[in-house]
Order: structure tokens, then C-alpha cells, then sequence
């Protein structure tokens, strides 16, 4: 039977198993395995380490580091105290990084050896951080993370933590160029297993855990497929096998070594394990659910990937503001020989609703396009100091996800196109005036137009569309590694096509649909 506690804030995730449960493991990284008995005592520590630091209730604590079993016991650790966890995208340009750290005005920050030379770079623009504890090995100049944890008491702070306080903060790419921090309560992360319980409708085999249950958690924390996945782990008690980053083969070797059960991964990174080598040799009889998405994948990839694996496969469409998801595609719709449904992003659970909407706010018929629309007691609190962001996204309770869609009659959402310009590469959300903007700083480009087109490996590509000054030289491989010195790698783009002029209407508004046009002519895309 699942463990599933009766909780009123993330903190009692590790309290109830601590004590219910206390020998069974929590976690598995590398060489360190930890019970949920030294679980609960160490977000004891982290917690009264935190308070002693004198930091006011609902912080930010930001934390720069690849996954680990310490970022689990940092996000519960500051869960107990009232603080809030900020996770920072590792792959993100100095600037940005530099950008995010002084939004969340974080007065402490866990940092990662790896990325201390970033940090040293940067830090004479932080205003806020008062204090940096390393994630690694102690330094002259700053502490080491064990050796703080374990000087702190182990007793239970009690703290009041209401469940609808921030529990974390996960940054989103701006359509203006700067990332939005959005705030998820504590309440959201377990709200939607409180709905199902109460609805007495029977829980449907992929949402129910064992005690023999052990989840991989390979995407990365900084994302809610990250530590979204993570926490539905923790919450049923199950084993929680970490990879500090995600590689095909060490997803494979993960699935030989402790016989995974459940695991979310990004298309992209499914197409990356089933082309390893080791693939063929690796025995999935474990495996009983696969659960993707945030990405756009092909059909033939997903056929491919249940023929191999042989297990549920549970599609996943949602966004950041969702936490991680509004509609479901049940393993019963996956057909190994492809059907219409699996061109669909799914269906709604109990306590989502899921309407396509107008221009001004209103319901359409059955079968009509318009905005995918998702009302969730999972849905975020609301953009940190971005009011105006927030009305626009947040409406009634209705999170507007940017994205074409409709309903069919059965309730199944197919998603058409996107009504905003993200592009969706492996996984990570690229907004193309954030690349314009860079782009633009270059000298020799008169004019910009980024887009996504497909590409069989990262589901959509980054491509640039460029128009040079008069006179001006520029090679693709210029543009490129210029973007390179101002953006993070992946929101870089990919190719650059030259153009005498770029498609605008009477008033001047690009066309970007005319510019994706041709590369997704003939194609069958799917977006999730």
C-alpha cells in the first residue's frame, strides 16, 4: 500500500517517514545512501541552521548545484524553517545567473564547487548574499555544507509553516528578456493526492506507490520535472535514486544496478537512452511506469521507446505554473501501433479543470481552437514582484498557458501550435526575444527573428533568421559564437538562415508563423 501522509507543509514529508518508517532509504547518490530516519534529523539541522542565520520567515534560499540527496534535504531543511528554495539553472551565462540571484534577493546561497569561478565572477554584483556555504569540500573562504549541517541540533524547530507559504521559487525564461520567478506553496506539490482521496474515485495504478517502489530522479533540480518528480517520491516513502546529471548510460545503469520502478525523463533524453549501447543489454523488467513530456516528441520515437522498454508510458502536458502538469495521457491510450489519442496531450485528473478560451476569456465549442487554459489547486501562487505578469497569466484561477489547443468530446486536449513563440528544446523553455535581444547587440545585424524548428533529436531546434546592415559580413558561425558570450548554451542558436528581409504585416508585426512555415510543413508535431 502507498505511505501517503497526511501533510500541512513539505516539512512533514521527512517527519512522518522519519518516524513511521525511519529505516527505510530515502536516498541513494553515488555512495551515500541515506535512511529517512537521518532524512528528517538532517532537514532538522539544515532548518535551525537556517533560523540561526537570522534570515525572516519566506527567504529565498538559493542553491546552484547539480543534483544531489543535499539539495533534498536543503529544499525540506528550509521547508521546516518558512524559507523558500531557489534552485538556479547551472547552464544559465553569468549574467543571468546574476540576474536571478539578485531578483530572489537570496541572503544565503549553497554553491557547488564546479560553478565557484562563476560565482567569484559575479559576486561583486550580488547585493543581497550575506553568506555561501559550499556543497563540496571546505575552503579557506567559505564553509563546507556537511560540516555547517552537522554543527546545527537535530531537534524539530516547529516552526508554524502554513500550506500556503512558498516552498519554492523556480525561474521561467521572460518573453522580455528576463526570467520570472514562480512561486509554488507548499500546498500545490501534494494537493492533487488530498483531491483524489477525497473524490473516492479509485487511484489509478501510475499514481499509486509501494514501499517496494524506487524512482529515479535524474532530470535536473532546477526544473519542476526535477524536483516535481523528487517530491512525489518522498511523499510516498519510496527509494529515491539520484544522478547528480542525466546520461543515457547512467540512466541504464541506474535501471541494472537498483532496479528503477517509476521515472520522468524529457523525450530528448529518451531518444539519447534508447541509442546507448548498453541499451540492448539492460533488463527493464523493473520498469513498471515511464512518464514524459515538456517537450515535444515524434511518434515514432515514443513507438520505439515502448517497444523496448515494455512498460506504462504516461504522457504529461503542463508547464511551471502547473507544477509540472494539467492533463494526463493514461497508458491505455499508448498503442505500440499509434492511434489518434496519442497525438493528444491527454486528459484531465480530479481537481484540474481544462478549458480552450477566446481571445476575451470565453469558452469555445468542442473541436474550436483557441487558448489552453488550466484551473488547478497545483497552479502557482503567482510571479515574485511581477504583479503585472502575474494578472496577465493568472486569471480567476485560471493559469493561460499561452498555447492553441482544443478539446475533443471526450475531453482530450490536442495542442496546435503556440500562441506564444516559446521554442521547447530538450526539455528547457527558450523564449526568442531573450535571443533576439542578444542577437541584436551584434553590430553587423540590422534585423532578427529567432523561431524553433523541428530537429529528430531535441524535438525543437533554436534557428535564427537574420538580416545583415548594408555592407555588414557576418558568418553563421560568427552569430553563434557571439550569442555564446551572452546566453546560456541552449537557448543559442542552433543554425542561422540569411534574409534579404524578414515577413511583417501593414502594421509592422513579424510573421513568424510564415518564417516556421516551411521546416514544419509535412511534419508531425506533436507538443506536450
Amino acid at each position: 500500500m502507498p505511505f501517503y501522509p497526511e501533510i500541512n507543509n513539505l516539512g512533514d514529508i521527512a517527519r512522518y517517514h522519519g518516524e513511521h518508517r525511519p529505516d527505510a532509504t530515502a536516498f541513494i547518490f553515488k555512495d551515500r545512501v541515506t535512511d529517512y530516519r537521518t532524512y528528517n534529523l538532517h532537514t532538522n539541522q539544515i532548518a535551525n541552521g537556517l533560523l540561526a542565520e537570522d534570515i525572516a520567515p519566506q527567504s529565498r534560499i538559493a542553491v546552484m548545484g547539480k543534483n544531489s540527496d543535499w539539495y533534498y534535504e536543503l529544499l525540506i531543511g528550509a521547508a521546516k524553517a518558512d524559507m523558500v528554495v531557489v534552485g538556479i539553472n547551472w547552464r544559465l551565462a553569468p549574467p543571468e545567473v546574476a540576474y536571478i540571484l539578485n531578483d530572489a534577493e537570496a541572503p544565503v546561497l549553497f554553491l557547488e564547487r564546479e560553478f565557484l569561478p562563476m560565482f567569484e565572477s559575479i559576486k561583486g554584483e550580488m547585493g543581497h548574499i550575506k553568506q555561501v556555504i559550499l556543497l563540496e569540500d571546505s575552503d579557506e573562504q567559505y564553509p563546507c555544507f556537511p560540516q555547517w549541517r552537522d554543527a546545527q541540533s537535530d531537534a524539530d524547530p516547529n516552526v508554524e509553516v502554513k500550506p500556503d507559504d512558498v516552498a519554492v521559487q523556480m525561474y521561467t525564461s521572460g518573453t522580455t528578456g528576463h526570467p520570472k520567478g514562480v512561486m509554488v506553496s507548499h500546498h500545490a506539490f501534494y494537493a492533487l493526492n488530498q483531491v483524489q482521496a477525497e473524490s473516492g474515485e479509485p487511484e489509478e495504478e501510475w499514481t499509486t506507490w509501494t514501499a517496494e517502489d524506487v524512482s529515479l530522479n535524474a532530470m535536473p533540480n532546477f526544473h519542476i520535472g526535477g524536483t516535481g518528480w523528487a517530491l512525489i517520491g518522498l511523499y510516498a516513502g519510496a527509494k529515491n535514486v539520484v544522478l547528480s546529471e542525466f546520461t543515457p548510460g547512467g540512466c541504464l545503469q541506474a535501471i541494472r544496478d537498483y532496479g528503477i520502478s517509476k521515472m520522468f525523463i524529457v523525450p530528448a533524453a529518451m531518444q539519447f537512452v534508447l541509442a546507448d549501447p548498453t541499451c540492448e543489454d539492460t533488463d527493464f523488467s523493473t520498469l513498471k511506469y515511464m512518464v514524459y513530456g515538456a517537450s515535444p516528441i515524434p511518434l515514432p520515437l515514443l513507438k520505439t521507446a515502448m517497444e523496448v522498454f515494455q512498460c506504462g508510458f504516461i504522457q504529461l502536458y503542463g508547464m511551471t505554473e502547473t507544477i509540472g502538469y494539467g492533463t494526463y495521457l493514461p497508458a491505455e491510450d499508448h498503442d505500440p501501433n499509434g492511434n489518434p489519442r496519442m497525438r493528444s496531450a491527454g486528459k484531465t485528473r480530479p481537481g484540474i479543470e481544462v478549458e480552450i478560451k477566446d481571445a476575451e476569456g470565453n469558452s469555445v465549442p468542442t473541436g474550436t481552437i483557441g487558448e489552453i487554459c488550466i484551473k488547478s489547486p497545483s497552479n502557482m501562487i503567482g510571479y515574485w514582484k511581477r504583479p503585472d505578469a502575474t494578472e496577465s497569466t493568472l486569471i480567476d484561477g485560471w493559469v493561460h498557458t499561452g498555447d492553441a489547443g482544443y478539446k475533443d468530446e471526450d475531453g482530450y486536449v490536442y495542442v496546435q501550435d503556440r500562441i506564444k513563440d516559446m521554442v521547447v528544446s530538450g526539455g528547457e523553455n527558450v523564449y526568442p526575444a531573450e535571443v533576439e535581444s542578444a542577437l541584436f547587440g551584434m553590430d553587423a545585424i540590422a534585423d532578427v527573428a529567432v523561431i524553433g524548428v523541428p530537429d529528430d533529436k531535441w524535438g525543437e531546434a533554436v534557428k535564427a533568421c537574420v538580416v545583415l546592415k548594408p555592407g555588414a559580413e557576418a558568418s553563421q558561425d560568427e552569430i553563434i559564437a557571439f550569442a555564446k558570450e551572452k546566453i546560456a548554451g541552449y537557448k543559442v542558436p542552433k543554425s542561422v538562415d540569411f534574409m534579404e528581409v524578414l515577413p511583417r504585416n501593414p502594421s509592422g508585426k513579424l510573421l513568424k508563423r510564415e518564417l516556421r512555415k516551411p521546416y514544419w510543413e509535412g511534419r508531425d508535431r506533436q507538443v506536450n
